[in-house]
């Protein structure tokens, strides 16, 4: 069974399983769960949320919480049967997979947005019920992003606020302590929601895209910027590459002397500082031009 037509999703997971040890063929799974749409009054069930204010004849608009599964390979939708109660339906929420447990956070009903985290076991398609965290948590929010940090770690980012006020806050949630940490050194000048977020190397979250307007009510301050949050302390050989990169001419009678891998990890990073300096160079020509 495919989900209904016209609906905002958000992925849980995307997972990536060997068809068996010796192939090449790989089988991915999409996991999708809730999102606003629509559903005929025939299809109406326990796991839709109708909107009361927006419906028409037999078409009733409203919240999902159920969950769907689409497979590459066998190009079909499934339903599996989930234990124990979902999360309330929701759009707008973020999801992330550690492991085999996909998380979900935040979202909207109505004008009501949250900031509650839940898990499901992929494997017994079980859900845990809201966790109950420890110390602070995020503020309610819509619209951000939820990415995995190592093997144990959810950043948070970003959104819209229960107050209709774009957020630029930064969140890490730990497995191993049930806490989230706030931080402290993200700049406050650059919000954003509606974007797209990945893991990134050595642990670095990429956040791309976007706007720093509320959407509902301005939506003209559509992102193009990359962001990149250093989430862990960087390992002392990318601290070398990156110190080399911006400072090519300083080492480049030494260069050499490398060894031919660590000589292919170098020039990939003075490309890159290279080419960071050259955008950051345009920009600052066009803001100077433009003032």
């Amino acid at each position: 069974m495919k989900p209904t037509p016209s609906r905002t999703v958000s992925v849980l997971s995307l997972l990536i399983i060997p068809t068996n040890s010796n192939s090449e063929h790989l089988s991915c799974r999409l996991i999708y769960f809730g999102g606003y749409g629509s559903r005929r009054h025939n299809e109406l069930n326990d796991y839709f949320d109708v909107h009361e204010a927006s419906w028409e004849g037999q078409m009733f608009w409203g919240w999902n919480k159920d969950i769907h599964v689409f497979d590459t390979k066998k190009q079909a939708w499934i339903q599996p049967v989930v234990k124990s109660n979902p999360p309330e339906a929701r759009a707008a929420h973020s999801c992330a997979l550690l492991g085999n447990k996909g998380y979900v956070f935040g979202g909207r009903v109505l004008q009501t947005r949250m900031n509650d985290l839940h898990f499901l076991n992929l494997d017994t398609w079980t859900w845990s019920g809201g966790i109950q965290i420890t110390g602070e948590k995020p503020h309610s929010r819509s619209w951000h992003t939820l990415t995995p940090v190592g093997d144990d770690q959810l950043f948070l980012f970003g959104g819209l606020s229960a107050e209709s006020v774009p957020l630029s806050d930064g969140w890490i949630y730990s497995l191993k302590t049930n806490e989230w940490t706030e931080f402290k050194h993200l700049p406050k000048d650059q919000p954003r929601l509606w974007h797209t977020a990945c893991p990134g190397k050595d642990n670095e979250v990429m956040v791309f895209g976007g706007s720093k307007d509320d959407l509902l009510s301005m939506d003209t301050g559509h992102c193009n910027d990359l962001l990149i949050f250093q989430t862990q302390p960087y390992p002392l050989l990318r601290l070398c590459l990156d110190s080399i990169g911006k400072n090519a001419s300083q080492f480049k009678n030494q260069l050499s002397y490398l060894p031919l891998k660590l000589l292919q990890q170098v020039d990939r990073s003075i490309m890159f500082w290279t080419a960071t300096r050259f955008r950051q160079s345009r920009r600052d020509s066009y803001e100077i031009n433009n003032t």
